[in-house]
């Protein structure tokens, strides 16, 4: 492995750089100056940024760092899309620790590079700089739009019908068995621990030798991760729905209010319905739920509708359209209709399997949440 410190900041810019060749004309001049050059003259600019922390959105003890710059460069994307417009550009900040080796940034960039490559993204610049605190990304995306066609959250109408694409609850239902798979590795870490004090209490040298070779690591860990592979790609791959909003553009459907599933269906619905001083009327029967969800929060003891509702990290578009596309809606694969907008008065409510109604509660993510 490579320390940093061998190629110092500009040669490992080069290195992650090198191969980078721009693919859109708004991209003027990329990486290699003091400053991007970037062109939209008959165009809306985009602008969107993302922080992410070590400990607090990722987990490094169960994500590699390819699949790490994947996500990154991803929950970015998603937000251009959620505004109706297209990603243009990336630009990428890290600080990171001496423990970080240039072959790691090598797959981080990888995995960004990928990200970027599905939707003809340019990588422009950024910064790298160290930090005592572990790894921080910080990621911030340009698009473009036509300023009559961009999406806001507060243009939804009573009576518009609320829609989401794919399924809800997935990502949440991954992070619970990556958890659970952790939690198993470091109580066999704590039991090996028990029994080399033992060992040392006891002077037993034999016992610590044979110990030192059986000692457990990560790359020894058999997590049991059968038949949840659509769970674990949901959380730590998750996937822009720009194959959506593609749809939505080739139909003649814009949306009056749009808006990304970062932090649980049910805090970005009430996003969308108080920045548009309306109400809604959301049926859970309809809300889009995967069998693997379903079994696996059985597993779990979890409430499914509560998963689904505030789970987040979907990334899956929440969004509005006219009662009058109501046939081109339905025709569109991936997406599913899950209630409308009412008028503010009548507030958000849910409405059970049972035709009961209960108040919508903000309880998705909220990273300043106390603890």
């Amino acid at each position: 492995m490579t320390e940093i410190s061998k190629l110092g900041e500009f040669g490992l810019i080069h290195r992650l750089t090198k191969d980078i060749q721009t693919k859109n004309a708004s991209t003027r001049y990329g990486v290699g100056d003091d400053c991007a050059v970037l062109s939209y003259p008959d165009a809306e600019v985009l602008v969107t940024s993302d922080m992410l922390m070590e400990g607090i959105h990722f987990d490094l003890t169960y994500t590699d760092m390819r699949t790490l710059g994947y996500k990154s460069a991803m929950v970015n994307i998603s937000d251009i899309f959620a505004m109706n417009g297209i990603p243009r550009q990336l630009v990428v900040s890290i600080a990171l620790g001496k423990r970080f080796t240039v072959e790691d940034l090598d797959a981080f960039y990888l995995g960004m590079k990928e990200a970027c490559a599905k939707w003809n993204i340019d990588i422009v610049g950024g910064d790298t700089t160290s930090s005592r605190t572990g790894l921080a990304i910080s990621i911030t995306c340009l698009g473009e739009a036509q300023a009559e066609q961009i999406v806001y959250r507060n243009g939804a109408k009573e009576t518009d019908l609320i829609c989401v694409t794919g399924d809800l609850g997935a990502a949440y239902m991954g992070l619970q068995i990556l958890e659970r798979e952790k939690a198993v590795y470091y109580a066999q870490i704590e039991d090996y621990n028990k029994k080399v004090r033992k060992a040392q209490t006891d002077k037993d040298e034999a016992k610590l030798n044979m110990l030192r070779e059986q000692r457990p690591s990560v790359e020894d860990f058999q997590p049991d991760f059968a038949g949840k592979e659509y769970l674990l790609d949901r959380q730590l791959k998750p996937e822009a729905r720009g194959d959506i909003i593609q749809k939505l553009n080739e139909e003649h459907i814009r949306p009056t209010a749009m808006i990304d599933i970062s932090d649980g269906l049910s805090s970005e619905l009430m996003h969308i319905c108080k920045q548009s001083h309306c109400g809604c009327r959301v049926y859970e029967k309809e809300i889009p739920i995967d069998y693997q969800t379903a079994v696996t929060a059985e597993q779990f003891n979890m409430n499914l509708t509560t998963c689904a509702l505030n789970g987040g990290e979907d990334y899956e578009l929440l969004f509005t359209v006219p009662i009058g596309d109501y046939e081109k809606i339905k025709e569109i694969e991936g997406i599913r209709q899950i209630g409308y907008i009412t008028k503010e008065s009548l507030g958000c409510m849910l409405v059970t399997r049972d035709n009961n109604e209960f108040e919508l509660q903000a309880q998705g993510w909220n990273p300043l949440r106390d603890e």
